[in-house]
Formats: structure tokens, C-alpha cells, sequence
């Protein structure tokens, strides 16, 4: 062991992990108890989900006789990696004394549940077939080409397994190929319509593809099966309803799981996202500050509290903060979250440095889990502009659905994009509806899995397409976005990576407008840096490479306004800032609406809006925004490198 670490001196080396942990578990062997516990602690602090590192913690404390250490260690290897079939047999024995031993009745009566919850999951793990239960083992330590090859050997001879087949699927999530992981559990339903987790993990990937209607479908079949549901199902059809823009059937689910769970910190979050994003900000701001009551270093609490973009935070809040992200027992997701909390009240008080410095140091460790590739993005770029040529838009004039319904708002994150959504949806004719994800699936679709990395298979397909699946493309798109929409006849759909698809765009449906949101690079560069999202836009977490992203965007940009002569109108945020007026009048000729004077005044106009700038466009034109980027100018030189000096020091009519 020692010779492997000798050799393989990285603590991040999966080589070098392994060996420290067998370390340890001869150092249990031996009773060196307190040194196997430093062994651990080392392994955790590279690897902090490491459930079997987390297992031997529990061993450890338990040969110590500390009791209360060691179930906090198994159940935080079971959360880790709940096919640890020993550590649930250790948490059984401890819930039993536990709960014996235990004089109140309320603290019995909880143990007694977990011992209960312990009990289900060792009948479910004893009753997996061996291949699956070491499949899933992999899994949760997070080997998932290894996990992939065993799960998909052992289905060969199990085709309908549901088991098997909910393992792979929950692969393919962690893999990120939603599409595959549907076909699976929509399968699982279909063979056991019964199995209640199947139809769980359904209706959470219907949420991740942002499949609102089919996900509140499958909801609404769990809460009738199961009307004595604890929280999970509740908090599906919440997300749901929510996402479909019921938000009153939202806040009614969530307002009972608060009820129901007050000790529970997700969901008061969860309620307040509603609250947030049909304007009220004061509940969503209690609801916040509640949650991270319940739990003090709940980071998303702390961040979502700085994303209102209006909340101040106290001087005993921001100790609070500083003190959680100083701390080695807080977790680095909340760490990271906290970092961009602190980052946004540092700037809010005008301390720039130390802003800069909680926003790096949050970047940074999120960059490490990133998997953005500016080669990859070349290529894709590269890919676009070679297939999608003049030539190909000429030969395919007139395929594809003649629908005019859709209008586009395309560009980076934080250029402006809710503000032009917000104007176009004041509209008395325009539904806004959000970031919908039905453009990316279908270039995913068209993409394919097992693609050559350096010659992508889309978009060099849509050359080899017969003319007539542009048009089925079209109407689906149509069909599926309905959901969406209310009565009106056209509709908004702000997701900003379609910039990448506008030659797809244009052979499905080319009666469709096209609106490009541009703000200066340095601002919009900036501020998607100070701003954690969710999910995607991994591009964002490096100075650089959002610069080198930016000029990306441009380059295509720059081929579709060539190839597509008017198809997309460019919008400049500055120039809506300076001349609101005349910017709507400029885009809703473009769209070939008449004007309405309730476009101007979009302020006043009452929808859910689910985006950072959800408060921004609650409140007139103001110029606030516009240069904030400056009072961090001496820190974005490697932004400015990577822009290049014709976009940096672009002037009004060069952004």
C-alpha cells in the first residue's frame, strides 16, 4: 500500500484514494483506531461523499464504543452510497438500542421510523439480484463506465428487469443522456405500473428535461394512488405544477409539506421559488431566511436570498456566512453556494476585492466539476458553419412547418434576454412561457450518443434528411410546447443556448422570429461569473473561458446573420436601457405585431418568471445595471485577453 502511495502521490489519484483506504482498514484491524481515523479524515477531505470511507468511520467508532459518532457516520455513508448493505445492518442495531434507551417518546418514535426506513432498504438491497447490487456500488462511487457495463451485461439476459432497468437509467441521468433514461423508465411503468419509486424517478426526469405537462401527469397518478403520500410525490406535483405555471396548485403542495415537515429546510426553499417568480419577494424572502433557521448552513437558503437581487444582508448574516464558509464541516456545496452569497453582499456594500475573492474562490470550485470543453465548443461552432451554409438554407427553402407561432430570444445568460421576454409577453397576442428545452432535445436526438467528438454527427445530418421530417420536427415542436402556452397566437421561448440551433430553427419552422439579446461583452461576461446557475452554462465559472465563449457566440452569430439575412433581430440591452420606446416599437415590427403601450409599461404585467432578473423586470428602465462590471475592471484582465480588444473595448456600435 505504502509503495502505491509512493507511486501515485496525488490525493485526488483514484489509485492513491484506494490505497489510503485500504490502509485504513488495516489500521481498524490492527486497533490503531485514532490513526485510521486520520486516514479517513484525509480521504474525506478530497472525497468528502466517499461512502465507504464513511462506512469504515462508523466501524472505527463503534470499536470505540462512541456510539452517537457511529450512526452519524453509517447514515452518512448510506446517504452517500445507499448500497451499503453493512452499514444499514450497523444503523439497525444502533436505531434498536437508541431507541430503547430513549426516555421521550416524540425522539422514540422518530428512531423507531429510521429503523423502519433501514429495515425497507435491506429488503430491497437483499432482494437485488448480486450483479445489480455491485452495479450499484459503482455507481455510488461515482465508476460510472463501470457501473454502465455491469448494469447493461446483466440486462442482456433480463431484458425487462425493472430494477435493472431503473439502474441504468439513474446511469444515463448521472450521464446526462435524459433521453435514453426516459425510454427506460417510461418502460418501467409500462411493464410494473405499480412500482411506485419507477414512477418516481419517471416524473424526476421529466422535471430534468423540463417535460412539465408528462411530469404532472405522472404526479397526479402518484398522488391518487398514494393520497397518504409523506413529502416525495407532493413535492413532484409542486415542481410540476409549478412548472407547467400552476402556481397555485404549487403554493397549495408546498405550503402543506412546510405544514406537514416544519423541520424540513428544502421545502420553505421550494415555496419561495414560487413566491419569487409570480413577484412576491417579501414571502419568498421569509421563507428563505426560515429555511436556513431550520438549518443554519443550508448555502442554498443564503444564495437564493442573495439571487432576489434586492435583499440586504445583516451585519450578523454576513458573519454567519463568513463563519459557515470558513468552517471544514460544511458541506462544499453549501460552502460554494455561501461563497456567492458572500460575494453578492460584499459588492452590495461596496467591497469590491473581497467580492471578487468570494466569487473566485466559488467559481473555482465549481469549475472543478465542470466538464466544459472550449475544443468542443470550437468544433461545435466549426460543425455549424460548415453544414449550415447558404447553399443548404436555398435547397431547403419551403420545408419544414409553416407555423409562425414561436419567437425566439437567444444569446448568453444575463444579456437581457427576461427583459425582452417580459416586453414580447405584455403583448396582447404573445404567451411568455420560459426556458423551454424542446430545441436542445431535438438536436440531442439528432446527435446522437455515440458520436465521433471531433466530427459530430449533427449538424452534419440535417444535409442528409428527407425534406418531410423537417416538417414532423416542426409539429412537434408545436405539439409539444402547448402545455405552455395560453390562447394567444404567438409564444416566447427564451432558452438562450438555441443560439447554437437557429439553422435547425429555420429548416423546422421558418416563418419563426429570431431575437438575438446582446449586452457588452464585459458586462455580460462579468455577470454571468457572479451568477451560479442551477444547471449548464458550465462555461461561466472561469474568467476565460466565458470570454472565449463569448467570442464563439459572436462568430456564429456573425455566420447566421450571413447565411440568413434578416432571420434574426439583434437587441442591444444598452440601447432598450437609453430608448425603451423605440427599442419595443423596433422589436415588435420585427415580429410583425402592432404596438400596445402595455409593451413599454411591462412592469405591470403579472406572470411567473422563473429567471435571476425575475425582479429586475418587475420594476421600470434603469441604468443601474449597466456599468457594475467597472468596479471590478483591475481583476478581468484574463476576461479581457480572452475577448480579444475588438470586444472588449467594444463601443456602442461594435457590441
Amino acid at each position: 500500500m505504502r509503495a502505491v502511495l509512493r507511486d501515485h502521490p496525488e490525493p485526488d489519484d483514484p489509485a492513491h484514494v484506494d490505497a489510503r483506504y485500504a490502509l485504513a482498514v488495516a489500521q481498524r484491524h490492527q486497533h490503531r483506531w485514532p490513526e485510521a481515523l486520520e486516514t479517513l479524515g484525509e480521504i474525506l477531505a478530497q472525497r468528502p461523499g466517499f461512502g465507504r470511507a464513511l462506512q469504515e468511520v462508523g466501524y472505527n467508532q463503534i470499536a470505540r464504543r462512541d456510539f452517537a459518532n457511529a450512526r452519524v457516520a453509517f447514515e452518512q455513508a448510506v446517504a452517500a452510497n445507499p448500497s451499503l448493505v453493512n452499514s444499514w445492518k450497523c444503523l439497525v442495531k444502533l436505531y434498536e438500542e437508541h431507541g430503547a434507551r430513549n426516555e421521550y417518546a416524540r425522539a422514540a418514535e422518530a428512531t423507531a421510523e429510521k429503523r423502519g426506513r433501514a429495515l425497507g432498504q435491506l429488503a430491497y438491497l437483499g432482494d437485488l439480484p448480486p450483479e445489480l447490487l455491485a452495479a450499484m456500488g459503482l455507481l455510488y462511487e461515482d465508476k460510472l463506465a463501470d457501473a454502465e457495463r455491469a448494469c447493461k451485461h446483466f440486462l442482456r439476459g433480463n431484458k425487462t428487469h425493472v430494477e435493472g432497468m431503473r439502474l441504468l437509467a439513474e446511469i444515463d441521468t448521472r450521464n446526462k443522456v435524459f433521453d435514453e433514461a426516459e425510454f427506460l423508465l417510461e418502460s418501467c411503468v409500462e411493464f410494473a405500473p405499480e412500482n411506485q419509486p419507477a414512477r418516481i424517478q419517471y416524473a424526476n426526469i421529466l422535471l430534468r428535461m423540463q417535460k412539465f405537462a408528462k411530469a404532472a401527469e405522472q404526479a397526479e397518478i402518484l398522488l391518487r394512488e398514494n393520497p397518504g403520500d409523506s413529502g416525495v410525490v407532493r413535492a413532484l406535483h409542486g415542481a410540476a405544477s409549478s412548472g407547467v405555471g400552476n402556481t397555485e396548485a404549487a403554493i397549495a403542495a408546498y405550503r402543506q409539506l412546510v405544514s406537514e415537515h416544519p423541520d424540513n429546510h428544502l421545502y420553505p426553499v421550494s415555496l419561495a421559488h414560487v413566491h419569487k417568480a409570480v413577484g412576491d419577494s417579501d414571502r419568498a424572502i421569509e421563507l428563505y431566511r426560515e429555511a436556513y433557521r431550520i438549518k443554519p448552513d443550508h448555502g442554498d437558503a443564503y444564495w437564493s436570498l442573495a439571487n432576489t437581487k434586492s435583499y440586504v444582508f445583516t451585519d450578523a448574516e454576513l458573519k454567519q456566512m463568513r463563519d459557515l464558509e470558513a468552517s471544514a464541516a460544511t458541506a462544499e456545496e453549501d460552502r460554494t453556494q455561501i461563497r456567492f452569497a458572500l460575494g453578492n453582499a460584499l459588492e452590495a456594500r461596496g467591497e469590491y476585492e473581497q467580492a471578487f475573492g468570494y466569487y473566485s474562490k466559488g467559481n473555482a470550485a465549481k469549475k472543478a466539476g465542470s466538464h466544459h470543453s472550449p475544443e468542443q465548443l470550437r468544433i461545435r461552432v466549426d460543425g455549424q458553419i460548415t453544414t449550415c451554409t447558404r447553399q443548404l438554407f436555398e435547397t431547403r427553402e419551403g420545408v419544414g412547418c409553416q407555423a409562425a407561432d414561436p419567437i425566439f430570444v437567444v444569446g448568453l445568460p444575463r444579456a437581457g434576454s427576461t427583459l425582452i421576454e417580459q416586453v414580447l409577453a405584455s403583448h396582447s397576442q404573445v404567451d411568455g412561457t420560459m426556458e423551454l428545452h424542446n430545441i436542445l432535445n431535438l438536436a440531442k436526438r439528432l446527435r446522437g450518443r455515440d458520436e465521433d467528438a471531433t466530427t459530430p454527427r449533427y449538424p452534419r445530418i440535417l444535409a442528409d434528411l428527407n425534406d418531410d421530417y423537417f416538417r414532423r420536427f416542426g409539429e412537434q415542436f408545436i405539439n409539444d410546447t402547448r402545455a405552455y402556452r395560453g390562447d394567444a397566437p404567438f409564444f416566447t421561448d427564451k432558452m438562450p443556448n438555441n443560439f447554437f440551433h437557429i439553422g435547425l430553427i429555420r429548416l423546422i419552422l421558418p416563418n419563426a422570429k429570431v431575437i438575438d439579446a446582446r449586452r457588452h461583452p464585459l458586462a455580460c461576461c462579468f455577470s454571468g461569473f457572479k451568477q451560479l446557475f442551477g444547471e449548464g452554462q458550465e462555461f461561466s465559472y472561469d474568467l476565460a473561458t466565458i470570454g472565449n465563449y463569448y467570442r464563439q457566440y459572436v462568430r456564429l452569430m456573425a455566420h447566421w446573420d450571413d447565411v440568413l439575412p434578416g432571420f434574426v433581430l439583434r437587441v442591444q440591452h444598452e440601447d432598450v436601457v437609453e430608448n425603451l420606446e423605440g427599442e419595443v416599437r423596433r422589436l415588435l415590427d420585427f415580429c410583425g405585431l402592432p404596438f400596445e403601450r402595455a409593451c413599454v409599461d411591462y412592469h405591470r404585467t403579472e406572470r411567473s418568471v422563473y429567471t435571476p432578473s425575475s425582479e429586475q423586470v418587475r420594476s421600470p428602465i434603469n441604468r443601474r445595471g449597466l456599468d457594475q462590471w467597472r468596479h471590478f475592471e483591475p481583476w478581468l484582465a484574463p476576461l479581457k485577453r480572452a475577448l480579444g480588444p475588438e470586444l472588449a473595448d467594444a463601443g456602442p456600435a461594435a457590441r
